[in-house]
């Protein structure tokens, strides 16, 4: 599904990211890192901190966060050879969560891979049974891989961190509120909420729902076409409880702002307008598959404030912040942000775009 109809080239909304500025680790305490607060009407920029966030916000606003749980899906494998190669086991599609009969997945993968080749794993063994054009393999197993992930495998970092993880990691690149297993990459705009800011903002009148959306292949995928509107995003699952949806409506009928936390929760929530604005639904959840690309030129239906980091070059993040704040706004802040010597990418810096 893309946003809208007209063509915008790629290297309309860009910018060069200095290898200095990106984050390769998190801040010694959650919650210590800096809050970039952009009014996207006038262009008026003010630096503040995170841990600040309750001091932009207004009784009454909403904040919408996602709870999905990171797995360790990383899996360090060896050839009969002794080769390493690794796998990145994608999200689980469909009914959401993990069960106990997954033994088949698809995968993005390090190192030259042949259809039929073993890969092993300690005393398990994985199958390469079909290589894909898009750079992903499916495989097989007699284990659940997912549960040899949580077993045995290791925090999915971004590749361009080009390091190991470790135990900080495996706590770090995870909300707070994390709750429902499904993502292969954190929704990060939200790495730095702390329980004493939740209890913050509850105390100054500012409400919290949340949804699920597992972050999946979509999120490593740049875009690699000219004209963006050509750029097919991928399918991510997702799940919208009902005391979500009535939040949001009675935010909106009582004119406060809906806020969502990282990109992974506005397109979800523009994914799912329709449903959230009609007439009350009589399910319990909705859910689906969310395959929303949001790029310049969008008309924003729910959301009336984006809370999301720094995003990098070429990617559909980004396309979606300068979709909601415009261009050369969002171009605009990015350079002050440079300037101030502000921390890109996951475990990077914010910004409050109001």
């Amino acid at each position: 599904m893309v946003s809208c109809i007209f063509s915008m080239k790629l290297d309309e909304i860009t910018y060069n990211l200095p290898k200095e500025r990106i984050a390769l680790h998190p801040p010694k305490n959650r919650g210590e890192s800096r809050l970039l607060v952009l009014n996207k009407e006038s262009g008026k920029i003010q630096d503040s901190l995170y841990k600040q966030l309750a001091d932009h916000l207004k009784p009454g606003d909403l904040l919408v966060l996602n709870n999905t749980r990171v797995l360790p899906a990383r899996l360090l494998c060896k050839t009969k050879s002794g080769l390493e190669r690794e796998l990145l086991l994608l999200e689980k599609h469909g009914s959401g969560g993990i069960d106990n009969e997954h033994h088949r997945s698809k995968v993005m993968y390090r190192g030259k891979l042949k259809s039929g080749q073993q890969l092993f794993l300690d005393e398990h063994s994985i199958t390469i049974d079909k290589l894909n054009d898009d750079g992903t393999a499916e495989v097989s197993s007699s284990s659940n891989l997912w549960d040899l992930a949580e077993a045995k495998g290791h925090v999915p970092l971004p590749p361009y961190m080009h390091r190991p993880d470790s135990a900080e990691d495996r706590r770090r690149y995870q909300t707070v509120f994390a709750k429902e297993k499904g993502s292969v990459a954190a929704p990060t705009a939200s790495l730095n909420i702390t329980e004493d800011l939740i209890t913050e903002l509850k105390q100054q009148g500012i409400n919290i729902a949340e949804l699920t959306l597992h972050v999946g292949l979509g999120t490593f995928m740049p875009i690699r076409v000219e004209d963006v509107t050509k750029h097919k995003m991928h399918q991510e699952y997702f799940e919208l409880p009902t005391s979500t949806i009535e939040v949001i409506r009675s935010t909106k009928e009582n004119r406060g702002r809906v806020v969502a936390v990282g990109t992974t929760v506005a397109r979800t929530l523009e994914y799912a307008a329709g449903e959230i604005l009609s007439s009350p639904t009589k399910r319990n959840t909705i859910s689906g598959e969310a395959d929303i690309f949001i790029y310049p030129g969008y008309n924003f239906k729910v959301i009336d404030g984006l809370l999301t980091n720094y995003h990098a070059p070429d990617s559909t993040v980004l396309m979606m912040a300068a979709a909601y704040a415009g261009p050369d706004t969002l171009l605009k802040a990015y350079e002050h942000a440079l300037s101030k010597d502000y921390m890109f990418l996951s475990y990077g810096d914010s910004m409050l775009i109001i």
